[in-house]
């Protein structure tokens, strides 16, 4: 079983920027693919972006060219570059974990940006 455990969530103002990271409890070389995803009030979760264990990248449309994943592979750590926060980017940011055909998850961290 992973565990993760993210941590870099808080408060910051629209325009600004916060950096996730979400450190795994084995080493990442044995998990095919890692992300994160996010659940904002009311609406569904969505992904946010995600690495494979070759560093292919995948964005939601709503972050590209604000958000860039990338993996620490000393550290077992995946993180989250966030710029130009928008109010809309409020949400719970979850970091996840593929390996051997199951999903893992971590405990969540709030991001909350006001305008």
């Amino acid at each position: 079983q992973v565990q993760l455990v993210e941590s870099g969530g808080g408060l910051v103002q629209a325009g600004g920027s916060l950096r996730l990271s979400c450190v795994a409890s084995e080493s990442i070389f044995s998990i095919n693919a890692m992300g994160w995803y996010r659940r904002a009030p009311g609406k569904q979760r969505e992904l946010v972006a995600a690495i494979t264990k070759l560093a292919a990248t995948d964005y939601g449309d709503s972050v590209k060219g604000r958000f860039t994943i990338s993996t620490d592979n000393a550290k077992n750590t995946v993180s989250l570059q966030m710029n130009s926060l928008k109010p809309e980017d409020t949400a719970v940011y979850y970091c996840t974990a593929l390996r051997r055909g199951v999903n893992y998850w971590g405990q969540g961290t709030q991001v909350t940006v006001s305008s």
